[in-house]
């Protein structure tokens, strides 16, 4: 069957789907921080300047419902709580890089000293 151009994306749309996940505010700048491995929640908070402890709370239950990301509790005093990609998170890395990619190519303007350096290579 041949897809219109006014089809309408939802719930069976793929490209929706995950945009649902990784276009909410934030998500994606803390699957790029979990990509470097577990990170406790305040690493989260002070890696995502502006963000509010009640949003990332929000993300971190969202992410977690929608099994891209594990909690997990340590028995330990104070308790400690780490936060790490399940196998269907890591399955989002490649989208995360290539955003950096395509921010990096076409969104931020690089420092005069690291375009001086590649211009060298």
């Amino acid at each position: 069957m041949k897809r219109t151009m006014n089809e309408v994306h939802d719930g069976n749309c793929a490209v929706a789907a995950t945009a649902e996940i990784i276009g909410t505010k934030w998500t994606s700048l803390i699957l790029h921080d979990l990509s470097e491995g577990p990170r406790r929640f305040m690493e989260l908070e002070h890696s995502c300047p502006g963000i509010s402890p009640r949003t990332l709370s929000e993300r971190l239950d969202m992410l977690e419902g929608q099994g891209v990301l594990m909690r997990r509790s340590y028995p330990e005093s104070p308790p400690r709580v780490e936060y790490e990609l399940t196998e269907k998170g890591r399955a989002l890395l490649p989208v995360i890089r290539e955003m950096r990619r395509f921010g990096r190519a076409w969104m931020v303007v690089e420092p005069a000293s690291r375009r001086t350096a590649s211009a060298r290579r």
